[in-house]
């Protein structure tokens, strides 16, 4: 998963965690993980069912497990990948949550400039908002990988498939603060990657969310906060802008259009309102 495929280590901790869980169920039940057969994956599922996991969770632990089981079949442990034949239950349609313009500007409010670790984390909230990158994608942002002439930076995907971001103004601004400032401070064991933290190591995934989780508490927005939803934020905001889908997927690094067309839910709501506000004959009255 690491090295073939590239998955971060934030991925590689939740499919173990789930591969562990089902073993636990298998031990409780006496069943060697190698004989296991389709009905008693049915029981697990129900299992999870009866301890109210959500369908969304239930899915993940599947495709975990089908990973694992097909690994076990490459490799010959198992005559065929079992969990081939199960198919997840049907995911309940969420639509993204985002931070509004106004809001995320609180947020870019709140870090102390005067600090390194201030000025690291507004460059941090900047970044995420700008280039729409994956916290995994972001924690391993090299200072090599951006140039800062064309305001671009060389982003290292899913799949190890690369793309280029582009950067505004303000993110700018925010990265040349914090490289003339702080980034030298923080950089106590000559890092190359580019967020860091108090200790001068490369920033991690869980660190990200930890200082976002701070800064939230120090506004007077009452949302729970997450690298992603920054990212849902910078797609739902490019296309109520009108920027076109097929930018916003490349923009996003989506292999699929599909992946893409979620954020099409929420503009469609903004035209709605927009129009049932704006348009004479389609006003609500108020009084009926």
């Amino acid at each position: 998963m690491k090295y073939q495929k590239n998955y971060s280590d934030y991925t590689i901790e939740n499919y173990s965690s789930d591969i562990d869980e089902f073993f636990v169920f298998l031990d409780s039940e006496l069943i060697k993980f190698l004989d296991v057969t389709y009905d008693e994956i049915r029981i697990y599922l129900m299992r999870l069912k009866d301890k109210n996991d959500k369908n969304v969770s239930i899915d993940r632990k599947l495709s975990s497990l089908r990973g694992f089981y097909k690994y076990l079949a490459n490799e010959g442990y198992v005559k065929n990948n079992v969990f081939s034949l199960v198919s997840g239950p049907k995911k309940e349609k969420k639509l993204p949550r985002y931070f509004e313009y106004n809001e995320l500007e609180e947020l870019f409010n709140v870090p102390d400039l005067s600090t390194p670790t201030g000025l690291r984390d507004r460059l941090l909230l900047e970044m995420l908002y700008a280039t729409g990158v994956r916290v995994g994608e972001l924690v391993n942002i090299k200072v090599k990988d951006i140039d800062l002439s064309s305001r671009t930076i060389l982003i290292l995907g899913k799949g190890n498939k690369e793309r280029i971001v582009t950067y505004g103004d303000y993110c700018s601004d925010s990265l040349d603060d914090y490289l003339r400032n702080g980034y030298n401070t923080l950089n106590v064991n000559h890092e190359e990657y580019l967020f860091l933290n108090n200790n001068g190591g490369p920033l991690t995934e869980r660190g990200v969310r930890y200082i976002l989780d701070k800064i939230i508490k120090q506004t007077e927005i009452h949302k729970n906060i997450s690298p992603h939803m920054i990212r849902h934020s910078f797609a739902t905001h490019l296309l109520n802008e009108g920027c076109d889908l097929l930018s916003v997927q490349k923009l996003l690094g989506h292999e699929s259009i599909k992946a893409t067309q979620i954020y099409t839910h929420v503009t469609t709501d903004r035209l709605k309102e927009v129009y049932y506000h704006s348009f004479p004959r389609a006003k609500i009255d108020k009084d009926k």
